[in-house]
């Protein structure tokens, strides 16, 4: 049995994994390609001709955060490096490997020992026996035991046999004191390549004397989610992933992963909600991807917190000019800063051409007293009449002001100046700044996501045209007028969080808050109590329930907290009318119960029902 290299971290790392979650890092082949490395090379055997090189790329995943560095050895067996010539020195390279990445490493990430399949076939579909497949599993893996690592990571295999041999050769080289994490790469439906299901790959790894088991590679990110959520019923172990940044697009000849940091760091905090302990990037993933995990593992963990760097503010201060008061920006903000109640009705722009319904919705909103109409932008994730043309129909045809929903996900930092700065010429003022739902919501899963910026980063965009300057804080000769709204949930899983990102959206120039759907209005007052420092306005929104099976869909799939008392309500509902009755007396009484603690509400009229709206909004008056 091989022994420990005296510079392990191996117990500190299987304390830490108890104790908290870990970032690891991204693609070792993507980065090299990147830095010149021709394609054909083998990537492996750089760790002897240009150590530097491969050096630079653990470097640059230390300063983005990651916790784990893998060897830079995926290959380094001796059927995948005979292929280049290189079969006799598979130690000298493992070496050279876990050397490289110690170095990078100091003490502040542990060094995983990578290892990949063989790359041939093995019995029953190949000549290679198990025994000599396990015997070149851990010639390699005794290489890097020896030289120091405080891990191994078996990775994407995609045949449990293969996988099996690589854990007792592993478990066999290295002992019991070094962690093992075993890793599957999976297919779009959640099985294996040799037709293992979730349930049997699960079940055979946590029966195995591995002390992690996990997923890397595959599609991407989404089937990645609904496997590991799967898994969970399996095994008690410890869970990783390390997802591709989506399936690779071939681009002038190059192959370009299209996943943007932004969307893979969505699904981390979705993964680490989920269970999962340690998370990493696979094929297409950068110190960018990882630099955004990071962030999402920060804002999870207890005790630590960080700053999110948005769009940089001007330096040249004097250039700025005076922002126009909130007042005179908007009707809206007129009653804002009157101290005025106001209500929204929220109108969903056409799927179509035709927005005559969406018009004359809006048109029996103005004459019930509404203030405003909410057009959202590409609601979950759908295809639809632009929001900024929607809201200017609304505007110009139906005589009632509108409150345009900007999202961050369909557009890249310039296109959103041009949008912002054509808005306001055409009379548009009102706004909600989000950061959008992802592609993957809608109809659409594989259309591609921008995320420059986030909601945070919108607001200070908007905050900076408002003064006169562009993006990169130059003034433009002229300034918008546009009333800056933000969006948060009272209900949000990790309020912490919650309340950091409304803080930064106050301090980057949000003037006026609008909350997700609200039925527990405790929630609300603890909200409100809790950001009542910040002294801008919020509007709660309130939406009337239109059956039990909607309140179910609220609290299971929009996550919306439904106090037991009205989900009651609504089940005893003998018919679908008696059950919009329901809601909307449910509704009104949440509007008169918050009509002294907010600014506004907005409604929603539920599948184009704007006569229920109204009717809630009738509430105010009594």
């Amino acid at each position: 049995m091989a022994l420990i290299a005296p510079q392990t971290r191996a117990a500190e790392f299987r304390e830490t994994i108890e104790k908290r979650i870990l970032v690891a890092d991204g693609a070792m082949g993507t980065m090299l390609y990147a830095k010149g490395a021709f394609i054909n090379r083998c990537f492996d055997e750089l760790n002897l001709s240009l150590p530097a090189l491969v050096r630079d790329v653990h470097q640059e995943y230390i300063r983005a955060g990651a916790e784990i560095l893998e060897t830079n050895t995926f290959g380094a067996n001796r059927k995948r490096l005979g292929a280049f010539g290189f079969a006799e020195k598979v130690r000298p390279i493992n070496q050279a490997g876990a050397r490289i990445a110690r170095e990078a490493a100091r003490d502040q990430a542990f060094v995983a020992g990578a290892v990949g399949p063989l790359g041939i076939r093995i019995e029953p579909l190949g000549t290679t026996t198990l025994e000599e497949a396990r015997a070149i599993f851990r010639e390699q893996i005794n290489a890097l035991v020896e030289t120091g690592i405080d891990l191994l990571m078996l990775e994407t295999f995609r045949h449990l046999n293969e996988l099996g041999e690589a854990v007792f050769a592993a478990r066999d080289a290295a002992g019991p004191e070094i962690a093992l994490a075993a890793y599957v790469s999976i297919e779009d439906d959640g099985t294996l390549a040799d037709g293992a299901s979730t349930e049997d790959f699960t079940r055979t790894m946590d029966e195995w004397p591995v002390d992690i088991i996990g997923l890397n590679c595959s599609s991407g990110p989404k089937v990645m989610l609904e496997t590991i959520e799967k898994m969970v019923n399996w095994t008690g172990k410890p869970l990783s992933v390390f997802p591709n940044a989506g399936l690779p697009a071939s681009v002038e000849g190059r192959n370009i992963y299209l996943c943007s940091p932004e969307y893979i760091a969505h699904y981390a905090r979705r993964f680490f909600r989920a269970g999962v302990r340690i998370v990493g990037g696979c094929c297409g993933t950068t110190p960018q991807h990882i630099k955004e995990i990071k962030s999402e593992a920060r804002s999870l963990q207890p005790g630590e917190s960080f700053a999110r760097v948005v769009v940089e503010q001007a330096s040249d201060k004097p250039t700025a000019l005076e922002k126009i008061p909130v007042a005179k920006k908007s009707q809206l903000g007129a009653k804002l800063a009157e101290g005025r109640f106001v209500t929204f009705v929220e109108i969903l722009p056409p799927r179509g051409l035709d927005a005559t319904k969406e018009i004359e919705g809006a048109k029996l909103c103005k004459a019930a007293g509404i203030d405003c109409i909410n057009v959202p932008d590409g609601p979950r994730a759908s295809a639809r009449l632009s929001a900024p043309v929607t809201c200017q129909l609304i505007q110009q045809e139906a005589g009632i002001e509108a409150v345009l929903h900007v999202c961050c996900r369909d557009r890249n930092v310039l296109s959103i100046q041009s949008e912002l700065l054509g808005a306001h010429t055409v009379g548009i003022r009102n706004l909600i700044c989000i950061t959008g739902d992802p592609p993957r919501m809608g109809t659409y899963p594989d259309a591609t996501a921008v995320f420059d910026v986030d909601s945070i980063g919108l607001v200070a965009i908007v905050n900076n045209l408002n003064q006169g300057l562009d993006l990169g804080g130059h003034p433009m000769g002229s300034q918008t007028a546009l009333l800056i709204g933000v969006g948060a949930n009272p209900g949000a899983l990790n309020i912490e969080e919650e309340l950091r990102r409304f803080e930064a959206k106050v301090k980057a120039g949000a003037e006026y808050v609008v909350t997700q759907p609200v039925f527990d209005l405790d929630l609300l007052e603890a909200f409100l109590k809790r950001t009542e420092q910040f002294k801008i306005p919020v509007i709660a929104g309130i939406w009337p329930l239109t059956s039990f099976r909607n309140a179910e869909f609220m609290i299971n799939e929009l996550r919306v907290p439904v106090p037991p008392s009205y989900m009651a309500r609504m089940s005893m509902a003998q018919s679908g009318e008696a059950a919009r009755e329901e809601g909307v007396a449910i509704a009104r009484e949440m509007v008169q119960r918050v009509r002294t603690m907010v600014a506004g509400v907005q409604l929603s009229a539920p599948f184009g029902r704007y006569p229920m709206a109204i009717e809630v909004a009738d509430a105010v008056g009594n």
